[in-house]
């Protein structure tokens, strides 16, 4: 039974968690801001718009370090690539269905005030009832449509 939920041992899920846990509570100490990147648009916007939308204080003042937060998931999913995979990019699903995902992603952290990053490890960990709820109702999205999706017949 252990063995079909985590098929490459329970130890690269444990170090990965304590590794996401050790980078949130880095951020907090440095920052006193809960780590999210659903933000990073709007604070990275700030740079180079005179739009108040994208000028409030707090995204000016994180800026710097949601660059370097967002450079940093990129970069380290690369060198996870290209240490312990045969290519850089491996995948099956269509570009187009990529980016729609990505959309439909964007959309859900502005609907939801938040990201899974956010609210998933940072709000849940403090528990924090807006981000309980908004978890839940992720995972319950997340279940529903892959049955739909499954139920369907499609694949990558």
């Amino acid at each position: 039974m252990i063995a079909d939920l985590f098929p490459h041992g329970v130890l690269s899920y444990a170090a990965g968690g304590l590794l996401i846990g050790l980078g949130v509570a880095v951020i907090y100490l440095g920052t006193g801001i809960a780590a999210g990147a659903s933000t990073f648009l709007e604070s990275t916007l700030s740079y180079v718009s005179g739009l108040d939308r994208f000028n409030r204080l707090t995204y000016r003042q994180s800026r710097d370090w949601r660059v370097v937060f967002t450079l940093g998931i990129v970069g380290g999913a690369g060198v996870y690539a290209l240490l312990f995979q045969d290519a850089l990019w491996i995948t099956d699903v269509q570009p187009w269905r990529l980016f729609g995902g990505g959309v439909l992603v964007g959309v859900g952290t502005r609907v939801g005030k938040g990201c899974t990053s956010g609210h998933g490890i940072c709000g849940v960990g403090s528990l924090a009832d807006a981000s309980l709820v908004n978890v839940a109702t992720f995972l319950a999205v997340a279940v529903g449509t892959a049955h739909v999706v499954g139920a369907l017949g499609v694949v990558p």
